[in-house]
């Protein structure tokens, strides 16, 4: 029997540098829309939702023939509110597709569950790209990530991992946000007592790893990163985006 598997979009109204992020407009589209319709056209996804707190974005989705499931108001991360989600739902995988990435590649979320299709034991597998930019190395929006030789997440930071204490060829790694999960891990990271690591760098996967859980991390094959990995946090990102976006419309 082939594996069931779900994207989940979360999304919440809510945004301190950017309220209604999900709803802003893009070539006259909202955000939400083109990464809805991005998911739509992978072929690996037998079902799609948004999960939401908010009946303006269920208002929108539906509008545009999307799937919504409402969830709590309460949740404090995207994995709380995906792991409520996951309950209404019958899919053995589940994969957490960012709604503030309008512009990725739909084979990235193929690439995201096929280590869950190839190894059974495996429960979470992620997204990487080497860096190229050198403004990123140092940017702490840019979360950085090191595998061990398995491809196995070793450590996320946003600082400059590994630090270039030697005058050694390799390269640095960003990590991108796409997560697939197998549906029966989700509960278990959503009861995890939060880390001392998470805390400091403020990034949620650290907790999964100080808990000693496995995260397996996939080279993207997409090319352009530099558009198909751009996130959308703050008005001014919107704007970039839509140029970038004209850009690649007229080659």
């Amino acid at each position: 029997m082939v594996d069931k598997i779900a994207g989940i979009i979360p999304s919440r109204f809510g945004s301190s540098r950017f309220p209604g992020k999900p709803l802003a407009l893009i070539m006259g589209k909202p955000m939400i829309q083109h990464v809805y319709e991005k998911c739509m056209a992978s072929e690996i996804l037998d079902h799609l939702y948004v999960a939401t707190d908010d009946k303006r974005i269920q208002d929108v989705v539906e509008s545009f023939g999307g799937n919504v499931i409402m969830t709590r108001t309460d949740h404090e991360s995207g994995t709380d509110r995906l792991a409520e989600a996951v309950e209404s739902i019958d899919s053995e995988i589940v994969v957490n597709i960012q709604g503030d990435q309008p512009f990725f590649n739909p084979i990235m979320i193929g690439e995201g569950v096929k280590p869950l299709l190839d190894d059974p034991t495996l429960e979470i597998s992620t997204l990487m790209f080497p860096i190229e930019r050198t403004d990123d190395l140092k940017n702490i929006g840019v979360v950085k990530m090191v595998v061990n030789l398995a491809g196995d997440a070793m450590y996320f930071s946003r600082s400059l991992i590994p630090y270039p204490h030697k005058n050694i060829q390799h390269n640095v790694y960003e990590h991108i946000g796409f997560y697939a999960y197998r549906k029966n891990i989700l509960q278990k990271l959503a009861a995890l007592p939060v880390t001392t690591l998470e805390e400091v760098e403020s990034l949620e996967q650290l907790r999964w790893l100080e808990h000693g859980i496995r995260i397996h991390a996939v080279q993207t094959s997409c090319q352009d990163q530099a558009f198909s990995g751009f996130s959308i946090d703050t008005p001014e990102d919107l704007k970039h985006g839509e140029e970038m976006f004209r850009e690649r419309q007229k080659v």
